[in-house]
């Protein structure tokens, strides 16, 4: 099957979890054909990347949209297999996207309240529905992989943080150990609860160091691309523990405080001794949406467990005319 055989009409389910949007593609996809989630995955990035583009790149999308591609789980246990996209190509997880999923299953009536499995390209995934807009899942292993690295990033300076794995890489910087120069002359509010008002900033620093990690070779496990950057600072509001900012692959920022982001966030909580089994900690994003994360252990592994809620936006049918120039979308700028 090609690429100029699909569609013309793709429909889609639209949501946001804490602000951070997920498109789920419920009809038209193409036929990726048998195999488990991460040949799917590898199938649906060689092979397919102008559907990908399509759904959310522009003109239908933006480069913060996350898609959620539903096909046929591998797993029998599950109720349905999930591949994750954004504007320039797959993820292997998306946290904020499990728990639009869920939603969005439970609006088609396809699940109801209580427990389901999702088959993803990092394994399965456990879900909790509250019947409405709540969902919590239990993510996959998470782990530290290097703790206190350093790199030198042109107009920074000395940048140090963690490497964390959450169902993607992540570099988690906590914006204390920031130079104090980064407000161009300015009062150096990023040592306060950062907002809205400094995304600029941020994202320009976290991509700083993001080219920085790749200019250096510096990897996750088994060769992993760190595409995320991770910075985090005093929360907005006491009743939380933390604010974060993250980067996502595209140079978009993540309006939610990022699942795999939490994931990543409590597994190196929990190696410092600051977090125990069951304590609830509570992840404030950039706009102030709220994730609750806790951790278990099984056996050598830490299963985190995140919670928020997502609620749907819209229903709609993409219209791929052959005749659009644009037809497949326009490439974001920071694919690579």
């Amino acid at each position: 099957m090609s690429e100029l055989s699909v569609g013309p009409r793709v429909r889609v389910i639209d949501s946001h979890t804490g602000g951070e949007p997920t498109r789920v593609v419920i009809d038209g996809a193409p036929d990726l054909g048998r195999g488990s989630m991460a040949d799917l995955r590898i199938r649906f990035r060689d092979a397919f990347d102008s559907f990908r583009s399509a759904v959310v790149n522009e003109p239908r999308g933006s480069d913060v949209i996350v898609g959620a591609l539903i096909c046929e789980p591998v797993d029998p246990t599950c109720v349905a297999g999930v591949l994750f996209f954004n504007n320039v190509g797959p993820l292997w997880m998306c946290g904020h996207g499990t728990i639009g999923l869920g939603v969005t299953l439970g609006h088609l009536g396809r699940i109801g309240k209580g427990n389901h499995r999702f088959d993803t390209a990092v394994g399965p995934v456990t879900i909790e529905y509250d019947g409405a807009n709540r969902v919590s899942f239990e993510n996959v292993h998470s782990y530290r992989f290097a703790e206190n690295v350093t790199v030198d990033v042109e107009g920074l300076g000395s940048v140090t943080g963690d490497i964390a794995w959450g169902g993607n890489w992540f570099f988690l910087v906590d914006s204390e150990t920031l130079p104090t120069n980064l407000l161009h002359g300015t009062e150096n509010q990023i040592r306060k609860p950062f907002g809205p008002g400094e995304i600029e900033t941020l994202t320009d620093i976290a991509w700083r160091i993001r080219q920085t990690l790749e200019q250096n070779g510096i990897k996750g496990a088994n060769g992993g691309e760190i595409d995320h950057i991770e910075l985090f600072g005093p929360p907005g509001d006491p009743k939380n523990h933390s604010r974060n900012f993250v980067l996502c692959p595209g140079r978009a920022y993540d309006r939610s405080p990022c699942g795999t982001g939490t994931s990543a966030k409590l597994a190196c909580l929990f190696e410092d001794g600051k977090l125990k089994p069951g304590d609830v900690w509570r992840q404030e994003s950039i706009i102030g949406s709220v994730f609750e994360g806790s951790v278990r252990v099984d056996g050598d592994k830490l299963i985190p467990r995140i919670a928020g809620t997502a609620y749907i936006t819209a229903e709609a049918t993409l219209i791929l005319d052959p005749s659009d120039p644009f037809r497949m979308g326009i490439r974001s700028q920071h694919s690579h």
